[in-house]
């Protein structure tokens, strides 16, 4: 029998989406002048937008303690942290108060399931 082995325990999944700015033409180019962006670059951006929250120490604290996990299909971003950490996110988010990396907005927030490796022995 396979050993499985959770890959991502303490993680979240931020599901992104790209904001069209005013100066972006759709008719020039229909897929909205996709770009590739840097996972961590985006996290960097992220981790930035939610410490200027200065009257919410808890949120402060727990946007510092979050790691970058990864940056998957150029639309989600997984952090991982403490619980108490993704606790304090998914409040945020339920509160609305959880701020989107610059040039993007988040979707939807939630827990990613079924990341396991599945342990092949030769």
């Amino acid at each position: 029998m396979a050993k499985c082995i959770q890959i991502a325990p303490h993680a979240i999944a931020l599901v992104l989406s790209r904001v069209r700015r005013d100066r972006e033409d759709a008719t020039s180019n229909p897929w909205g002048k996709l770009e590739h962006h840097a996972g961590y670059e985006i996290f960097a951006n992220f981790k930035a937008a939610n410490m200027q929250n200065f009257w919410n120490k808890t949120m402060i604290h727990a946007v510092s303690e979050l790691f970058f996990l990864g940056w998957v299909d150029q639309r989600v971003l997984l952090v991982q942290g403490k619980e108490e950490h993704l606790d304090v996110l998914r409040n945020a988010w339920s509160r609305r108060v959880l701020n989107s990396p610059p040039g993007f907005r988040i979707k939807c927030l939630g827990r990613p399931t079924g990341l396991q490796l599945n342990v092949c022995h030769t």
